[in-house]
């Protein structure tokens, strides 16, 4: 399928904090990419509160540092956007009113990026996206030997919702079912709430999924719920592609989303999750989805999805440079000492 030229559907032509341009119908563009972002901005999933087509560019401008290419990481010591090769492909042609379409088109793009041996960094969007971004890696890694890490607030294995097999709260039982990823490599985290009933996760614990709902993740600690996922999620599989929910956060810090559910992760601990992911796993793959810029405040959940692509870059940069210089990260290692 020949690719076309993407640019900006809902906002200012802008690429993420100034990173330069590439086509995905024009694979030189980005031959040398280690990274490249796209944006999703669809919103033709959504069950409750619309808006997140506007996330794509929200996310992109959302900081008040010069948009220079630059961004030297305090606590990784490395400038993400000057030791990878990032580029953007601007946003996926996404219509609401052709979902399948939409999807398709998607996938088309993730599956370039990852063939040409790049990491493709996905802004969404709701999180209907899923289901495009992980079998587009899928199929370029193979079907089954990609696990897939997803930071929600709610599961997504709904069945038929609305009349419609696609939609925000469907992606992953259709990921399962398409074989593109299986369940008992498919690990949710941050789950809470009141959906979905027996039935679902009568489904859910058949294709042996693991789900860490916000109780036990208080019990036992956030840091020890990773370090058991991560041990499954790398059984087995090439890679990882990781899918970060904005919701999985309590809606008091991340207001401008399409499902808010109380109850959920700190800024803090997102940031610090996605940064452990994308520097302890073999990751092939991101989307950041959910940010629905129309119901923001003074554009915090903007703000934050933009610290999270940046977390994942910068967990990128460092395990490369570490593998390459056979060091390891030190997260109690002091900025500063004066004394």
């Amino acid at each position: 399928m020949t690719l076309p030229r993407y640019g900006p559907m809902f906002g200012p032509d802008v690429t993420f904090l100034g990173v330069e341009r590439c086509a995905l119908g024009e694979p030189a563009t980005y031959a040398d990419a280690d990274v490249v972002i796209v944006g999703a901005p669809f919103d033709g999933g959504t069950s409750h509160r619309p808006g997140t087509r506007f996330g794509p560019s929200a996310i992109r401008q959302a900081c008040y540092l010069p948009h220079d290419g630059s961004r030297p990481s305090l606590a990784l010591r490395v400038d993400a956007l000057q030791d990878l090769t990032v580029y953007d492909a601007g946003d996926v042609e996404m219509f609401a009113g052709d979902i399948e379409g939409s999807l398709t088109a998607l996938e088309e793009a993730v599956h370039a990026v990852t063939a040409a041996g790049a990491i493709p960094i996905v802004l969404g969007g709701d999180h209907t996206i899923a289901l495009p971004d992980a079998t587009g890696a899928a199929r370029h890694l193979g079907f089954g030997r990609v696990s897939l890490v997803h930071f929600d607030a709610h599961a997504d294995t709904g069945d038929v919702e609305f009349g419609s097999l696609y939609g925000h709260g469907q992606p992953m039982r259709r990921l399962i079912e398409s074989g593109a990823v299986r369940g008992d490599r498919f690990l949710q985290i941050g789950l809470r709430g009141y959906w979905p009933g027996p039935e679902t996760l009568s489904w859910m614990a058949g294709q042996r999924m693991r789900s860490y709902e916000m109780t036990e993740i208080v019990a036992r600690g956030l840091d020890a719920c990773l370090t058991e996922a991560f041990d499954i999620a790398t059984d087995e599989c090439d890679g990882v592609f990781l899918s970060v929910d904005v919701d999985v956060v309590d809606p008091g810090m991340a207001p401008g989303t399409g499902t808010p559910e109380p109850g959920g992760l700190t800024a803090r601990q997102l940031l610090d999750a996605v940064r452990r992911c994308c520097y302890e796993l073999p990751v092939v793959g991101v989307d950041v989805v959910e940010v629905s810029p129309p119901y923001d405040h003074a554009e915090i959940t903007a703000y934050l999805g933009n610290r999270v692509v940046l977390e994942a870059l910068s967990g990128i940069a460092r395990r490369r440079r570490d593998a390459a210089e056979g060091t390891r990260w030190d997260p109690a290692q002091p900025l500063l000492d004066g004394r």
